[in-house]
């Protein structure tokens, strides 16, 4: 039985959390980790390949130990993929599922990335169904959790950068969009230092919705901006976030018309490959 390499793993890191989150996925291999399964589910899942992620996170969550990271980390990811589509109260049990995992398992980088993102994702869950207060007293679990620094290359890069967007999504919901912006400006930075294309994007995007508060036209350009660098890297779940934005806030018709024919479209796709919004 083949036994994955540091280098299969370095290739499915760089489609999920790098620089190339637009290749194919290398389909599963005989002897694939957990963790590599993980990775490939999450790379399938930013490309909006729904059903294939949620083929890889089941077989991820029936092979491991529930006091396992890695299960926690696939709970996780699955309440996120609900989420895109709209499901909040759906993914608020799996990301509960996900804490209660590993809550009391050692604090070494992996444990509490998976901590990390089920308190997060409790977080996003909390903002999805309206209750502000309780996403407020999950980040700051969050932040707490972030708190012990084990240094420089500790794992925790991407659970920071989580951190300051569900932060700025809360503002947002608030109609705060000064503190929107700066957390969207301080997670743009750490996305561009972690080097992953899709969290830059996100980022970029968030930006781009706190500037709605100062400038709608501003926001559309920056919104257009996002919406072309996530066509380029095929990350169409961002992309139709991206067109709904820009489509929303334009003054312009053609331009408001043409993002809404784009996000139709990346729609249609989207539910082809397993992801149906909730109305």
């Amino acid at each position: 039985m083949r036994v994955p390499t540091p280098v299969d793993d370095q290739c499915l890191h760089r489609i999920a959390f790098g620089d190339r989150p637009g290749e194919p996925v290398p389909p599963a291999r005989p002897g694939d980790t957990p963790y590599s399964r993980w990775l490939r589910a999450v790379a399938l899942g930013a490309q909006g390949w729904y059903a294939s992620a949620r083929v890889v996170l089941d077989s991820v969550l029936v092979s491991v130990p529930s006091h396992h990271p890695v299960h926690a980390l696939a709970l996780a990811t699955r309440a996120s993929l609900l989420r895109q589509l709209g499901d909040h109260a759906a993914a608020a049990p799996l990301d509960g599922r996900a804490f209660v995992a590993v809550s009391s398992t050692p604090r070494g980088p992996v444990d509490r990335a998976a901590r990390c993102d089920a308190l997060t994702g409790l977080a996003a869950d909390a903002l999805g169904c309206g209750r502000l207060e309780l996403a407020d007293r999950l980040l700051a679990r969050t932040q707490a959790e972030l708190t012990v620094d084990l240094g420089p290359r500790d794992g925790l890069a991407r659970a920071r950068i989580r951190l300051h967007w569900v932060r700025a999504e809360v503002a947002l919901a608030r109609g705060q969009f000064g503190s929107a912006a700066e957390d969207a400006a301080t997670a743009l930075g750490a996305a561009r230092e972690f080097g992953s294309v899709r969290h830059v994007a996100k980022s970029r995007l968030l930006a781009a919705a706190a500037l709605t508060g100062t400038s709608h036209a501003a926001a559309a350009s920056a919104g257009e901006e996002v919406l072309e660098l996530c066509d380029e890297h095929h990350l169409m779940p961002l992309a139709w976030a991206a067109a709904m934005l820009v489509a929303g806030v334009s003054s312009d018709t053609a331009r408001a018309a043409r993002a809404e024919r784009m996000r139709r479209d990346y729609e249609r796709v989207l539910a082809r490959r397993g992801g149906r919004f909730r109305r």
